[in-house]
């Protein structure tokens, strides 16, 4: 018996991967319908690549294997009809993607925990969980939040690990403003010796007080050094534990995943009431031999690592930064004090360089697009069928994109823009900072 290929084959299946597809509403009229047409959010191209193919070649490139991609039935023949052609076959050949599909509609968009309960008894593992419009940076692996998941989840109660990326402004003129929403930014508060994520300020925490973050003792007491900042955004990428859908069942209340699980999980770290009443289900441990091999495994792992005890910190950690708070009293619901708990920690991964994001706007598709010409270094084609469509006299800067099967006329400039397939762009026009999608057509001059 072959036992490496034996524990290769328990790896792989250690956890199923979650993309969700939605309609992109913040992406119209992107996504609108071509008369009876659907237009796929996750068909849509960013640097000439339908976006699904990013965080698809992602997660290949972590060893995971099994993935269930769910999207609106209306999109499904699109959809499948990509993952099963042979470009996708050669990009992600070692994926098993099983496409479900559900009722929705633009109008009445339906939240993450919804779908995530009604999809429960396909996720019987532990889960990767990821939107479909996620571009991840080319310096971080997926591998680095799933080796963090294995180790803490095993060592430190960990149920699970989320990301959390730099807030960077986009330097981009020329948008108009309804197709750049304005973004909140959201607080959050995390222990850094323990890379444990504390606080996600929510929009009610806003509108019951604007003005101030009102933070439990319990908390404090718990991580008495901690950090605050609103320069980070939420990768919507997260590593669960299975046991963490049952809970979600029992808060049928719960529509957003950010907005109010993520947030509702962080306080049972440190809340008495929440960790009795839930803590014996989140510890719920079916799979704990398929997390001790991969665990093994993990490049992470060493016999020295030992669940550290957030109560026990460095004095030259780094303390934090002055805030007013307001400490609600609470004594109808008791909390943690000097006793220590298992922690059903939620693990924290900061990534600060790289670009990276998602691309669920008008504003952040051009943005991402403007980024990967950073990347590239435009060259003619070779071969003789596209070659022919781009004329001698055309000029074609090295920092630009032009996707195949597009023809390119007489004297026309491009700069700094990406040209999808199959577009036609005329004689002697200018095309400079700019993003066109497939089948576009631009007149001569």
């Amino acid at each position: 018996m072959d036992f490496e290929e034996a524990n290769a084959k328990l790896v792989s299946h250690e956890f199923l991967a979650v993309v969700l597809a939605g309609f992109g509403n913040e992406l119209t009229p992107l996504t609108s319908d071509h008369g009876d047409e659907p237009c796929p959010k996750a068909l849509l191209p960013v640097a000439n690549r339908p976006m699904i193919d990013f965080p698809l070649t992602w997660l290949e490139q972590s060893g995971i294997t099994e993935v269930l991609l769910i999207c609106p039935t209306a999109h499904r023949p699109s959809i499948s009809h990509h993952i099963h052609s042979d470009t996708s076959s050669s990009s992600y050949p070692s994926l098993h993607v099983d496409v479900q599909t559900y009722d929705e509609s633009p109008d009445q968009p339906i939240g993450t925990c919804a779908v995530l309960k009604h999809f429960s008894n396909r996720i019987q593992r532990d889960f990767v969980l990821l939107p479909c419009d996620f571009v991840p940076p080319e310096d971080l692996s997926l591998t680095t939040m799933l080796n963090k998941y294995r180790i803490e989840s095993n060592l430190g109660g960990a149920i699970v690990t989320s990301c959390w990326l730099k807030t960077r402004v986009s330097d981009v003129g020329g948008i108009p403003d309804e197709w750049n929403p304005t973004r909140t930014s959201v607080p959050i508060i995390w222990d850094k010796k323990s890379g444990t994520l504390l606080h996600v300020d929510t929009p009610d925490d806003r509108d019951r007080n604007a003005d101030e973050l009102e933070i439990r003792m319990s908390l404090l007491s718990r991580y008495p050094i901690a950090s605050l900042s609103s320069q980070y955004t939420d990768s919507h990428v997260y590593v669960c534990k299975r046991s963490v859908l049952d809970v979600l069942h029992q808060k049928s209340t719960f529509d957003s995943f950010r907005e109010e699980f993520l947030p509702w999980l962080c306080k049972i770290q440190y809340q008495k009431t929440k960790q009795e009443k839930y803590g014996r289900v989140l510890r719920s441990t079916g799979a704990k031999a398929t997390h001790d091999l991969a665990l093994r495994h993990s490049t992470l792992f060493s016999g020295s690592i030992r669940a550290q005890d957030p109560s026990s910190r460095d004095s030259n950690s780094p303390s934090l930064k002055p805030i007013p708070f307001s400490v609600p009293s609470s004594p109808a619901h008791p909390e943690i004090g000097d006793e220590p708990l298992e922690s059903l920690r939620i693990g924290l991964v900061i990534h600060d360089t790289g670009f990276a994001g998602r691309v669920n706007n008008v504003a952040t598709l051009f943005e991402v697009n403007r980024q990967f010409l950073s990347r590239v270094n435009y060259a003619l084609p070779t071969d003789p069928e596209n070659r022919v469509l781009i004329d001698a006299k055309s000029q074609i800067s090295f920092d630009s994109m032009v996707g195949t099967s597009t023809k390119i006329g007489e004297r026309t400039t491009i700069k700094r823009s990406v040209i999808g397939r199959h577009c036609v762009i005329g004689k002697t026009a200018r095309v400079i900072g700019c993003v066109l999608l497939d089948h576009c057509v631009v007149g001569d001059g």
